[in-house]
């Protein structure tokens, strides 16, 4: 079982960050879910079960590593939590700002996706104003046998101011919920904000 590691020099230095953010404390975000996943997967296949990336339902995943990463990331930085309000936004908030740094629906933080999805297309609840930060990461879903499969690595990492009229709605039937995503020009402005890649 390997461990996989981030690559350093995969950032892109240049782009300003938001709420004293540092490109240290994405290295180490990362590298406590690669820590977390390999700890937990050694333990796995050390008992004949399949590792957590293939044992749970791809959504199920995506958002554990979502609040992992947003639990690391805000452990790491100097002004960010983590929202304690369930299903708050955004998913980090600055620090002391908020009654007991909670809030339904706030301007101050940064909002947490992942995704398997290159290029950072993904789903919002509405249209926002707001600093989005994506993580975009590839699991290992073909390799054969099971325990020699790469280790899930984020490939991609996003980040950037977005405005409400950067997305586009899109409607669902009568049982599904209408969501937005950043439309061609939004997307286009949002991947300006490119601050690590790892092809290798």
């Amino acid at each position: 079982m390997e461990r996989q590691m981030v690559n350093n020099d995969g950032f892109i230095n240049g782009i300003a960050l938001p709420h004293q953010l540092r490109y240290a404390d994405f290295s180490l975000a990362m590298q406590d879910v690669y820590d977390f996943l390999f700890d937990v997967n050694t333990l796995l296949l050390q008992k004949g079960l399949e590792r957590l990336e293939d044992a749970i339902r791809p959504a199920i995943f995506t958002g554990m590593v979502s609040d992992m990463i947003s639990m690391y990331l805000a452990r790491h930085s100097r002004a960010l939590v983590v929202n304690k309000y369930p299903n708050g936004h955004p998913d980090l908030i600055v620090k002391n700002h908020y009654a007991n740094d909670s809030v339904k629906g706030g301007t101050l933080g940064v909002e947490i996706k992942c995704t398997i999805k290159k290029g950072a297309a993904v789903d919002m609840h509405s249209n926002r104003e707001q600093w989005l930060c994506v993580f975009v990461y590839r699991p290992d879903k073909n390799t054969e046998p099971i325990i020699n499969r790469s280790p899930t690595k984020f490939i991609e990492v996003y980040i950037a101011q977005t405005k409400a009229n950067d997305y586009r709605r899109n409607e669902r039937g009568p049982r599904g919920t209408p969501t937005s995503t950043l439309h061609k020009d939004g997307l286009k402005k949002f991947r300006e904000g490119l601050i690590y890649i790892d092809e290798s």
